[in-house]
């Protein structure tokens, strides 16, 4: 699809803003952790797609309505960028609100959802990255686009500096108690001081992480080649036979992510001849954290599988294997490295290696409007290395007509790698004819 036709898709685009319903009050600052800035380069694209029966009933004056209470809870992700003395970023809380955009499209819902059409995706939501002005910058943008048939769909940009995947659900699954009229009873994020030194730096480089030359105040990595995004359905039942492939009658199965990330891993490593992605990274959720506060929590984990390895060669059995048990958290080395240049220095996570990202805990389809939830959900990330990235969602319960439920696959790739992945893709069972 051309770069003309693609932008006519969707239209009519209008900008605003919306901000809490209350003054946060002055000079109150907000401070990311170490961890936080290793993300800066990384942004969540969530969109959310809900039928006219939901939508026929939202007005926008409402939407915005409801949006007051919501800030004041999130007060933080209406504020700028700034920098301190010593170039540290920080936020300043001035209720400058989020940027809130209206827009057309053409086509039906169920016309948009069997194009398959993943790069055209970012139309419904806003692909702005923070930066060249901090000043200037919203690090959230919500995006309300309008389909023929009544339907909306809600996209959701959200810079990954203020938290991960599974803070940004329950952030808009809180939007939603909000336009239902319920009180949020968690408690309201804090602002976070600028935390202490630790120590002189760490005792080794992380692996998750990469560095990058500096980027100044524009927010967004350099790629060396055209990254390009491929989505894929899984369905139960090719869970169950891909599960059933691997370890036969076996009770010591590793669990689905893992083991649709073996074949995946090693599907890679068929297309990078002479360059098998020996070490990944593993982003899973850190059950003793709360998903309500902002922050980035999510267990950052390597899994090196040693130079002596040939993944070609190597049975998916031993690859889940590792996947599973060998991770080491790499969250203290990242810490540790942004804080030896005062949160100055500039890395990114996803991409650094071949980085699965486990999002089926990430309560997307908890967003209920008019005791309705979403038609489909769509997640992706703008800002990713070269070595690219593969996130799991799970599929919509009782979504498909055969009454399966599965996993949604979204892979970020090089361009060429991803012409050639497909058919081993296709050869290991994950995906269909009609995928391509």
């Amino acid at each position: 699809m051309g770069f003309a036709q693609e932008e006519s898709l969707v239209y009519d685009l209008r900008l605003s803003s919306v901000g809490p319903g209350r003054v946060s009050g002055t000079d109150v600052f907000h401070n990311p952790a170490g961890l936080d800035l290793a993300m800066k380069l990384h942004y969540l694209r969530m969109i959310y797609f809900f039928d006219s029966e939901v939508a026929q009933s939202l007005s926008i004056m409402h939407i915005k309505e409801r949006m007051f209470p919501w800030f004041n809870h999130y007060f933080i992700t209406c504020g700028r960028f700034r920098r301190s003395e010593t170039g540290r970023p920080f936020i300043k809380c001035n209720d400058c609100g989020a940027r809130f955009i209206e827009a057309k499209c053409d086509k039906t819902l169920d016309e948009w959802l069997e194009m398959k059409d993943w790069g055209s995706y970012k139309l419904l939501a806003s692909q702005q990255v923070i930066g060249p002005e901090l000043f200037f910058s919203p690090p959230i943008l919500l995006q309300v686009t309008h389909f023929r048939c009544g339907g909306i769909s809600l996209g959701l940009s959200w810079a990954h500096i203020l938290g991960d995947p599974f803070a940004a659900s329950e952030f808009i699954n809180n939007w939603g108690r909000c336009m239902n009229y319920l009180d949020l009873t968690k408690p309201i994020n804090i602002p976070r001081p600028i935390p202490r030194p630790t120590g002189t730096g760490p005792q080794m480089d992380p692996v998750c992480a990469k560095p990058v030359d500096p980027v100044g105040d524009h927010w967004i990595p350099p790629n060396n080649c055209k990254m390009v995004t491929f989505s894929f359905q899984v369905t139960g039942s090719q869970m169950n036979y891909l599960q059933a492939q691997i370890w036969g009658p076996s009770a010591d199965q590793t669990p689905p992510f893992e083991s649709l990330c073996a074949v995946i891993w090693h599907c890679v490593a068929q297309v990078r001849p002479g360059f098998e992605p020996n070490t990944v990274t593993i982003c899973k959720p850190d059950p003793s954290h709360g998903n309500d506060i902002i922050g980035n929590n999510q267990v950052i984990s390597k899994v090196e599988a040693g130079s002596e390895f040939s993944m070609t060669d190597t049975n998916f059995r031993v690859l889940a294997s590792m996947l599973a048990e060998q991770g080491i958290d790499e969250r203290n080395l990242i810490e540790e490295a942004m804080e030896k240049d005062q949160g100055v220095a500039d890395f990114y996570v996803y991409g650094a290696n071949l980085t699965f990202v486990d999002l089926e805990e990430a309560n997307v389809y908890e967003l209920e409007l008019k005791g309705k939830k979403p038609r489909f959900v769509y997640t992706t990330l703008q800002g990713v290395g070269d070595e690219g990235v593969v996130l799991v969602m799970p599929w919509p319960k009782g979504a498909n007509k055969n009454g399966s439920d599965g996993k949604f696959v979204t892979m970020i790739l090089p361009e060429d790698q991803i012409v050639k992945i497909k058919p081993e893709l296709k050869n290991n069972g994950l995906l269909l004819e009609g995928d391509f």
